[in-house]
């Protein structure tokens, strides 16, 4: 194994400036996604969750952006799973989009709160029928005792429900995470990397900062 202080790479694909910036983070952040759509990243709509718990004991994990409008980002979980359990207690989360082939990151900063139960339902109607199942069986984050009982409790719940409608779970939905602040970071040569932040005040209107990199 190479020695990890040896890998390095000095950016340089492009840089941000404040003229080049959309009047809203969201515009800019569609800006951003057609442009990762366009260079073929995988799933460019992957994102770190990063919560928090009552006792402030941090965890991180990938999950996908399933929604976004002038409210905020939507993304869907079990309730019952790690990440509910520490936004149920500590509401708040931040978002990071790893952009890493365009030399990029974007990171939300906000409040969370669950979408009305018509929007979950929406979405896990929309979803492969398996996922809709799946959902069901997955006490998510708990310890199961291999893969067996799970891929049986699959061939239970598909005989159940063959030829009827998956009722969605009342465990299962999804959740907005209202942002505060957005940055948009653009990686730059000799680390002097573009960091543009959106910030929420008070009355609603949003202000850009740059922050040192």
């Amino acid at each position: 194994m190479s020695s990890l202080a040896d890998l390095r790479k000095d950016y340089s694909l492009a840089g941000l400036l404040e003229k080049d910036l959309a009047r809203d983070p969201f515009r800019q952040f569609d800006q951003w996604f057609r442009e990762a759509e366009g260079a073929k990243i995988p799933e460019p709509n992957a994102m770190i969750l990063a919560t928090a718990d009552e006792a402030g004991r941090p965890s991180a994990r990938t999950v996908l952006l399933k929604g976004l409008d002038g409210r905020g980002f939507v993304f869907f979980s079990n309730y019952e799973s790690r990440k509910g359990r520490a936004l149920a207690g500590n509401p708040r989360a931040t978002l990071v989009f790893p952009w890493i082939a365009l030399e990029r990151q974007v990171i939300v900063e906000g409040a969370v709160t669950k979408v009305p139960r018509e929007e979950s339902a929406a979405y896990f109607h929309s979803r492969p029928r398996a996922s809709q199942l799946s959902a069901w069986i997955a006490q998510q984050s708990s310890v199961v005792t291999g893969r067996e009982p799970l891929d049986e409790a699959m061939k239970a719940l598909e005989k159940k429900h063959a030829g009827a409608e998956v009722p969605l779970p009342p465990f299962w939905g999804g959740y907005r995470v209202t942002p505060e602040s957005v940055e948009f970071w653009q990686g730059r040569r000799s680390r002097l990397h573009d960091r543009l932040r959106y910030r929420r005040e008070a009355a609603g209107d949003w202000i850009v900062e740059r922050l040192a990199p």
